[in-house]
């Protein structure tokens, strides 16, 4: 059946979040649209466009002409937005005892999805086609973090990730060491805008990732897509 749509449980009366699966001409007001899965999403009509796997558009008065899976996400109300913490997300120090106690980095509700299939060399661009598809699950959750938030350099991750920016502005960054001094590189995430992801596969469900951060420029919300094996 086409265009099976549910809210994502991080969907709140500030946070307009919804999955959309087997999507066929599905309009979209105004919103970031995800393409989660390997194969590429279409979008417009009279001139469609390639979303390429794993990537990212943001659509106003758009349509996604095709797609497996779709998130569609945007800040319907930034006033109090930061208030997350009051509303079931959690602090990462919650989670992690070493983590600083002055950074305030909250994470949503996190929803898995399903299961997606795909070769993960070809997931992190280190080739074009399937050799070796396995399947992941697939997970969603949102981060949020107010302006000049420093969310922690780290290189540890059992499963792989990238980041789409859903609101305010902010970067990921890379580290030849574990000190904001070394840093190498320095993606900007605009909004709508979806990262390539930054680990390499070193073995059967194993991969390596640089020292690396989210550094947030602006009050932001982010969506971390994660495939555990």
């Amino acid at each position: 059946m086409k265009n099976q749509a549910r809210d994502l449980s991080f969907a709140d009366d500030f946070i307009f979040a919804m999955l959309v699966e087997n999507v066929v001409e599905y309009d979209v007001e105004d919103a970031v649209v995800v393409n989660l899965g390997p194969l590429p999403m279409i979008t417009g009509d009279e001139h469609p466009a390639v979303v390429p796997a794993w990537k990212s558009t943001q659509l106003k008065g758009g349509r996604i002409k095709s797609a497996e899976r779709a998130a569609i996400l945007r800040v319907k109300n930034a006033v109090n937005l930061g208030g997350c913490m009051f509303r079931g997300w959690d602090w990462l120090g919650n989670r992690i005892k070493s983590f600083p106690r002055d950074t305030p980095l909250f994470i949503s509700p996190q929803d898995e999805i399903g299961t997606v299939t795909t070769d993960p060399y070809v997931f992190t661009n280190e080739r074009r086609a399937a050799e070796a598809p396995q399947t992941f699950r697939l997970k969603l959750n949102l981060w949020w973090s107010p302006g000049d938030t420093d969310c922690f350099i780290h290189n540890e991750h059992r499963f792989l990730e990238t980041h789409t920016q859903i609101h305010g502005s902010g970067r990921m960054q890379k580290f030849r060491e574990r000190a904001a001094s070394t840093i190498y590189e320095d993606v900007v995430m605009p909004v709508g805008y979806s990262h390539d992801p930054f680990c390499r596969v070193t073995g059967e469900n194993q991969w390596t990732y640089p020292w690396h951060r989210y550094y947030a420029d602006t009050d932001s919300v982010w969506l971390a897509i994660e495939l555990h094996p």
